[in-house]
């Protein structure tokens, strides 16, 4: 296993003080950046070029976000279920899935499949209805599947905290996690179905943090976040680390690449426990980086 230490800089470019910042798509046709901080139940909008954010107010918390099929939605997963939403006009409407055994447990990390599918991990639910960090236990996660047709299915259950969702570029192998048990889980993956077998250990036990959201690059390398950690560790596709990016805060939350190359990986992170003084602590961040990401997959929404 290499240790090879990065010499790319974090820069942070939004110091928001997100309790758990989270979800972060980059949205190309807006040269923009939406992430989410899911215990003050906000979405905030980074502007590449004017370096301004934008921020509203949700009445629950807001876990992921994906681009659609329509330029001007995104799809918002929320504690409790799936909506679509329109930023420009701030519109709302649920749409396609609602979480059974909300308020216990809630929705967490989420990603679109090459298929259009919607992928939407579960986890015991943390977040206290004012918005502060409640107690957590372990075995009611699960991951559902939306297709474009609307059905749900199922795909795991007995989780500890679902993360991490991606995809190489191949559309062959698929990537998920579990914060609880420290590893990350390699699937074969069939584009035509969405069905996923074959689950075998890919990453697990590394000592730094636990595993939270990911973003797959170009050359089939994946940018794992490490809550508790401090830092990113690039993983290769056979489980090996290429390099760990060191961060200078702690809880690292996920990452998705973006800005007009697609070489610009921009990263959340939480304030939640942070010690005093911690100004970094809940900021986002970017990180110039010498390979291209993959551009975001779209769900398929009617």
């Amino acid at each position: 296993m290499s240790n090879r230490r990065s010499a790319l800089e974090p820069i942070c470019v939004a110091p928001t003080g997100d309790i758990c910042g989270e979800g972060a798509v980059w949205h190309a046709a807006e040269n923009a950046l939406y992430w989410t901080d899911i215990n003050r139940f906000l979405i905030h909008r980074y502007d590449a070029a004017g370096g301004n954010v934008k921020t509203w107010f949700f009445d629950e918390p807001v876990t992921a976000l994906i681009l659609t099929t329509l330029a001007d939605t995104l799809a918002v997963v929320l504690g409790s279920r799936l909506i679509l939403w329109q930023p420009a006009g701030d519109t709302r409407r649920d749409y396609a899935f609602k979480l059974s055994g909300w308020p216990k447990v809630r929705c967490n990390d989420a990603r679109a499949d090459p298929r259009g599918s919607l992928w939407i991990g579960s986890m015991w639910n943390n977040v206290n209805p004012d918005g502060s960090p409640g107690d957590l236990e372990n075995g009611h996660g699960a991951l559902y599947r939306i297709d474009p047709d609307l059905s749900v299915k199922e795909c795991k259950k007995g989780l500890g905290i679902a993360n991490t969702l991606a995809w190489n570029a191949q559309r062959s192998t698929f990537y998920f996690a579990d914060s609880m048990a420290n590893i990350i889980h390699q699937y074969d993956y069939d584009a035509a179905t969405g069905e996923i077998t074959n689950e075998r250990p890919f990453f697990r036990d590394f000592k730094r943090g636990a595993p939270d959201g990911s973003a797959m690059d170009a050359g089939g390398f994946l940018w794992n976040c490490r809550y508790g950690g401090g830092c990113i560790v690039r993983i290769a596709s056979h489980g090996v680390i290429d390099r760990i990016v060191e961060m200078p805060t702690p809880n690292i939350t996920t990452c998705t690449f973006g800005g007009a190359d697609l070489r610009t990986l921009y990263i959340t992170t939480a304030a939640a426990g942070a010690k005093p003084g911690d100004r970094f602590a809940g900021g986002l961040f970017t990180l110039e980086t010498e390979t291209q990401g993959q551009p975001e997959n779209r769900f398929s929404v009617l």
